[in-house]
């Protein structure tokens, strides 16, 4: 339309150069100031500007028709296909391990020897450390002599009371003698062995706190060792609530621990049962192969956790979809295919999950059908294409 008017403004520039007389006309139309008369000039002048207007569309339809030439838009295509698609949720999390403790001493005394040093490996019940026992170790040769004796009594009063020989009370204190002694050397032997700190699991020393020759007692500041099995590793991770029936258990997980420069995959080891509600997340937890021990505790890694897979999914880009004003999402399909050329058509589809540039299509297209990729966003509706094979 710009341009039909551009045109009969110029035809009424050259009819202005060509005759004064129309000219005059005007200019005394618009001078006498009757609003009649102007307003009876604009309309004979519009419909002018229609005839004109109606006249270039006739051309135009003629043109169409006998110019062989004509531009047609070149798109490229790309025919639909089923493909497996895997849709990903990417979190962060944190590396933990269960087994990462202080070790406290249950004995008061002084530290008497410490016998590993910081980063040294150890295993389960390993001795660490040995506190001063403050003469614990003789009171239990003491009672094991006692209790020796009291055995021996015993025994000898049993095989005489069992040939009717001497009486059931000497038989009984005897007994009771024994039994008691045996307790209490047992007793004794459970609070020395206190006095010897071990590791309850197989691990590293990843610090030693307090020095040979430090007193130390039972207590929360009394920490003497820190031990961590590397072996046994996991990442926590917060997880949306919306999630909680696609992320389960033996979920496939790809790991990157940017830091490092490591990735692995791996699986859910275990998801939560609790919904927190401050932020409607619970919590995943996935197991973290680390034979090289190079993966250490809050440690921050990237996780994407597979949520959905469609073993037959129709896979396009996201940059071929357009969005009309009803907000309805639409691509465009290439009807009448031949010798490259053929017709665009507008079809809405239904979309569902992406990844990255490639969108899941639901509903409106089917494999086969060929869309109009690069130039989808400069075609209109019904209009002739062309397909580039460059």
């Amino acid at each position: 339309m710009r341009k039909i008017y551009s045109l009969v403004l110029a035809m009424f520039i050259l009819s202005s150069c060509g005759g004064d007389k129309k000219q005059q006309s005007l200019e005394a139309v618009i001078a006498s100031q009757n609003l009649k008369q102007i307003r009876t000039k604009k309309s004979e002048l519009d419909k002018k500007i229609q005839e004109i207007s109606n006249e270039i569309k006739q051309l135009n339809r003629a043109i169409e028709k006998l110019d062989t030439l004509k531009k047609v838009p070149l798109v490229t295509a790309i025919t639909i296909k089923t493909e497996v698609f895997n849709h990903y949720l990417e979190l962060q999390g944190d590396v933990k391990t269960k087994q990462n403790v202080l070790i406290y001493p249950e004995m008061p005394g002084r530290l008497e020897r410490v016998y590993v040093k910081k980063g040294q490996k150890v295993k389960k019940g390993q001795s660490l450390a040995k506190i001063d026992d403050g003469g614990m170790a003789q009171q239990v040769a003491q009672l094991e002599a006692t209790t020796a004796l009291a055995k021996t009594t015993y025994e000898r009063q049993k095989r005489l009371w069992d040939e009717k020989i001497g009486s059931e009370i000497q038989f009984l204190q005897a007994e009771t003698n024994f039994k008691s002694q045996t307790n209490a050397l047992a007793q004794l032997k459970k609070q020395l062995d206190k006095t010897t700190i071990r590791a309850p699991f197989s691990g590293i020393i990843d610090d030693v706190i307090k020095d040979q020759g430090t007193v130390v007692a039972p207590g929360p500041s009394s920490e003497v060792f820190r031990i961590v099995n590397l072996a046994n590793m996991f990442i926590e991770a917060d997880v949306p609530e919306t999630y909680i029936s696609s992320i389960t258990p033996g979920k496939t997980v790809a790991i990157e621990f940017p830091v490092l420069g490591k990735n692995l995959n791996t699986k859910v080891r275990q998801t939560g049962n609790f919904i927190n509600p401050v932020n409607r997340t619970f919590k995943v937890e996935v197991g973290v192969p680390n034979k090289d021990r190079s993966i250490k505790p809050n440690l921050t890694a990237r996780l994407q956790i597979n949520d959905y897979t469609n073993p037959e999914a129709i896979l396009i880009p996201q940059s071929i979809i357009s969005e009309n004003a009803e907000g309805k999402q639409y691509v465009y399909v290439i009807k009448n295919l031949k010798n490259d050329k053929g017709i665009a058509k507008q079809v809405v589809v239904k979309t569902g999950k992406s990844q990255g540039d490639i969108i899941e299509i639901l509903e409106g297209v089917k494999v086969g059908d060929i869309l109009i990729k690069a130039g989808a966003r400069s075609v209109k509706d019904a209009q002739e294409i062309k397909i580039s094979r460059k």
